[in-house]
């Protein structure tokens, strides 16, 4: 366990950011008691201080986790964001995107938002900026970044994505509901490769409309 560096700090408010924006400061910030990042076998996790400090007590490896794991550093070095960090996001967030009941379950397996299956979007969504996703009972089940601005959306065809799926609670049962905390740390085989379409898709629809601009 360690403090992240300056690099990684950089990282990891820049992804919270693009969630919830100036409001990060209050995970930093708070009035409570302090609370600070830590890096521990390539994750990272959201502590108290008081935590932080006994954990100090416990040899490397025999610590398996301290506070809420927000997320993981790849192999090369890029950090990404798991459904730890959903309660942080889904508390402080800027934007948000709520599914009709038939398409809940459908995000909860991995897929994208689309235009049939969106209830409501926050007035004046950017595209391509961190959304949390709700059912209409106001549950939290994932997040993601948005294809479309809200206005966009209005005209849509039913097929077409409204947010690309990052991570959803489906993931603890899908990556072993026996440990959570592993569950919440990193996504199955199938979850990497779809997030890898997902990023290759919204690069894409990005160029497209830089293209298009000039």
């Amino acid at each position: 366990m360690r403090p992240l560096t300056e690099e990684e700090t950089k990282q990891v408010f820049e992804k919270l950011y693009k969630f919830i924006g100036k409001n990060i400061k209050n995970l930093i910030d708070r009035s409570d008691e302090p609370y600070c990042f830590r890096l521990h076998k390539n994750r990272v996790f959201y502590v108290r201080e008081a935590i932080m400090k006994k954990a100090t007590n416990v040899a490397r490896e025999k610590l398996i986790a301290l506070g809420t794991s927000i997320g993981k550093l790849t192999h090369t070095g890029k950090f990404r964001l798991t459904i730890g960090a959903l309660d942080l996001l889904a508390q402080y967030a800027k934007f948000k995107v709520w599914v009709k009941p038939t398409s809940e379950m459908q995000f909860l397996y991995g897929n994208n938002v689309l235009k049939s299956g969106l209830a409501r979007i926050t007035e004046a969504t950017p595209a391509y900026t961190g959304v949390v996703v709700y059912n209409m009972n106001d549950i939290p089940l994932g997040f993601g970044v948005t294809a479309k601005a809200t206005n966009e959306c209005r005209a849509m065809d039913p097929s077409g994505i409204v947010a690309f799926h990052q991570g959803d609670v489906g993931e603890y049962l899908r990556g072993g509901g026996r440990d959570t905390c592993k569950a919440a740390s990193r996504l199955s085989e199938q979850q990497e490769k779809k997030q890898t379409e997902n990023t290759n898709q919204q690069n894409a629809q990005v160029l497209q409309q830089q293209q298009q601009q000039q």
